[in-house]
């Protein structure tokens, strides 16, 4: 579905930016630009050259102000209301399983469904003037979307406060409470987002995929399994050409040369 309203660009490092870029919405989470970053991450993932992804936007004051209100109030049947809410969980689980590291540049405003949005990238790093938050509760409804990214990344006392309360928290709150790894001054977000999407995509592909998927799988998994599960990736880690070239450079004190199998 092709649109406007979402950017896709991919430099000689392999760092894929997606954009946000419906400025007259302050990008709000419609169907249609929902649609656009499914398409925008599914492209990501499928290119071979795409070695890291960085989610941003084009405005300056806000990432996104959430989930389009109107759609809730609008005259839409129940039924069809819930297959639009469909959009969201297919995004982030897609942003989940994508097999390559995702970085979330955030300034200005994120706010409700924007924050899992965010929050189901790997890493967040923030302009000191960005502020999170999930108002719905505010409006009589619930951020039900995204709490279990919510509870997946935030203490649970935070999480409640977040949920209940609806008050926006600055960058440096969000810091504090887990939610961002790295707050910068504004006219410093794009420089440090672009260091760490450089490190990382200078690392293994192959590595890197098999990682980010035992990062997600044994989150949810009981100590036992989980122990278990993580020395079968190892065993499958150790029979990759990608961990003997690492292990060769770095004994012979030179950079890695990837072949990403």
């Amino acid at each position: 579905m092709p649109t406007d309203k979402v950017l896709y660009d991919v430099d000689g490092a392999g760092v894929a930016t997606i954009t946000l870029n419906d400025p007259d919405t302050r990008n709000a989470l419609s169907p249609e630009l929902l649609a656009g970053l499914i398409e925008a991450f599914e492209r990501a993932r499928d290119e071979d050259q795409v070695r890291c992804v960085v989610l941003a936007s084009s405005h300056e004051k806000t990432f996104s102000s959430g989930a389009n209100l109107g759609g809730f109030a609008g005259d839409d049947s129940l039924v069809h209301k819930h297959f639009g809410s469909e959009l969201f969980v297919g995004l982030f689980k897609l942003i989940g399983e994508l097999g390559k590291p995702t970085i979330c540049a955030a300034r200005g405003h994120v706010l409700a469904g924007a924050l899992g949005i965010a929050l189901a990238c790997d890493l967040i790093v923030a302009s000191e003037g960005a502020s999170f938050g999930t108002p719905e509760i505010n409006i009589g409804t619930f951020p039900f979307m995204i709490m279990a990214l919510i509870y997946r990344n935030v203490g649970r006392k935070k999480a409640n406060e977040l949920l209940l309360l609806g008050e926006r928290w600055s960058a440096e709150q969000a810091l504090a409470a887990g939610i961002v790894n790295k707050v910068v001054p504004d006219d410093q977000l794009d420089g440090a987002v672009a260091e760490w999407a450089g490190k990382l995509a200078g690392k293994s592909p192959v590595i890197m995929r098999l990682g980010k998927q035992a990062m997600r799988r044994q989150m949810d998994m009981g100590l036992d399994d989980a122990l278990d599960y993580l020395r079968a990736q190892l065993s499958l880690a150790l029979s990759t050409e990608d961990i003997v070239e690492g292990v060769t450079a770095f004994f012979e004190k030179r950079d890695p040369q990837w072949k990403g199998r």
